[in-house]
C-alpha cells in the first residue's frame, strides 16, 4: 500500500502560535551624529578666515597708503641736510698769564646754508659752542637761537671767551705751532634744531658739527687764515 501524502500545510500548536504572535524585544534606538564639516559649526571657521583675511587687507592697504604719502612728502618737499662751514675765524684776546692760565676771546662766524624750498629751521636754546686745542677748551659760547627760512644762508656770529688752566708743557707747545705759523684747532658745535615744514614744527633733534681748523695765527687784532678745515656731522633725538 502506499503511504497517504503529506499535508501541504502544518498544523502549528497553541503554544508554539503564541510564541510565533509574541513583539520583538525592544530595542534602544542609537542617535546619528552629524559630522561637523558638513554642519552648523564650519559656518563658524569660515566667518574666522573671513576675518582674517579682512584683517590682512586692511593691513596691507594701510602699509601701502602710507608708503605712498611719505613717498609724495619726500618728492615734493624733496628733504636736504643744511651745510655749515666756519667762513670767519678772528682773536680779540689771547692773553697767557703769570699763572700760566690763559684767557682767550675768539668770535667765530659759521656759515649756515638751507637749500631746501619747502623746509625752514629754528635754532635753539641751551646750544654750545667750544674751541678746543690738544683736548683743553680755550673759550666758549653759545649761538644766538634764530629761525632759518627755506632758501636762505645766514652767517652766525659767535663770541666765544673763557679762561683755561694751561701748563707750561701746553703753552710751549702752542707757541711753537704759533712760531710754525699751524696751529691746529678744533671747533665743536651742539645745537639743538627744529625742523618746520610751513606751519608744522616737527620734533627737536640736537644736531653736531665738529670742525677740525688750522689757522696760521693767534695773535689779536690780526687777519686770522684758515689753512684748512675738515668737517663731521652727526644728530640725536
Amino acid at each position: 500500500m502506499e503511504a497517504p501524502p503529506k499535508p501541504k500545510y502544518v498544523m502549528l500548536s497553541d503554544d508554539h502560535h503564541q510564541a510565533s504572535l509574541r513583539p520583538p524585544p525592544y530595542r534602544r534606538n542609537v542617535p546619528r551624529y552629524h559630522s561637523k564639516a558638513n554642519g552648523g559649526g564650519g559656518g563658524g571657521v569660515g566667518c574666522c578666515l573671513k576675518c582674517i583675511c579682512c584683517c590682512y587687507c586692511f593691513i596691507f592697504f594701510l602699509i601701502f597708503a602710507l608708503f605712498g604719502l611719505g613717498y609724495f612728502l619726500f618728492y615734493y618737499y624733496n628733504p636736504q641736510v643744511p651745510s655749515y662751514k666756519v667762513s670767519d675765524f678772528s682773536v680779540h684776546a689771547f692773553n697767557v698769564k703769570s699763572d700760566f692760565s690763559l684767557y682767550t676771546e675768539f668770535i667765530v662766524i659759521v656759515k649756515a646754508d638751507n637749500p631746501n624750498a619747502n623746509i625752514g629751521f629754528v635754532y635753539g636754546k641751551d646750544s654750545s659752542v667750544s674751541v678746543m686745542y690738544s683736548k683743553s677748551e680755550l673759550c666758549s659760547g653759545q649761538i644766538p637761537n634764530f629761525r632759518q627760512p627755506s632758501k636762505n644762508v645766514t652767517d652766525i656770529s659767535i663770541l666765544l671767551s673763557g679762561n683755561s688752566e694751561f701748563g707750561s708743557g701746553l703753552q710751549e707747545a702752542l707757541m711753537q705751532n704759533r712760531h710754525s705759523g699751524k696751529i691746529p684747532l678744533l671747533v665743536k658745535v651742539k645745537v639743538p634744531v627744529t625742523v618746520v615744514i610751513g606751519s608744522l614744527s616737527l620734533k627737536k633733534v640736537n644736531v653736531f658739527v665738529n670742525c677740525s681748523l688750522v689757522v696760521d695765527k693767534l695773535s689779536p687784532n690780526k687777519k686770522v687764515e684758515i689753512l684748512s678745515s675738515n668737517y663731521t656731522y652727526g644728530a640725536s633725538l
